[in-house]
């Protein structure tokens, strides 16, 4: 087993998390949502980030709208709707309820 392909599946697993995290300070197009994750070392391509935004979109937990930019086309800003900030506030306690279980089966682990 490859360290690398774990690393990757981890991310993969909390990725639609750091988005609606990252949607929780403000409203982001695309390129601010890859530009915040390439900063933690959480590299995504669109190809990737796409669809995710959409399935997101289409449970309701996000919604968008169109701005003028004065450096080319019009761009998507993605926003977290009310749904999705409760949605959000749910995936945060169980973020919690997941590190401490790990904390105390690393604990546990560390005494044997």
């Amino acid at each position: 087993m490859k360290l690398e392909n774990v690393k990757a599946q981890m991310r993969k697993g909390v990725l639609e998390y750091c988005i609606l995290s990252i949607l929780s300070g403000e409203d982001a197009y695309a390129s601010d949502i890859i530009n915040q994750l390439k900063e933690v070392e959480m590299i995504v391509v669109e190809g990737t980030l796409y669809p995710l935004l959409t399935r997101l979109k289409n449970d309701e937990l996000l919604s968008y709208r169109w701005e003028e930019s004065n450096q080319g086309p019009p761009r998507k800003y993605y926003a977290l709707t009310e749904k999705g900030r409760d949605f959000l506030k749910e995936l945060d306690r169980s973020w919690d309820e997941l590190v401490e279980a790990v904390r105390m089966i690393q604990s546990k682990s560390a005494k044997i």
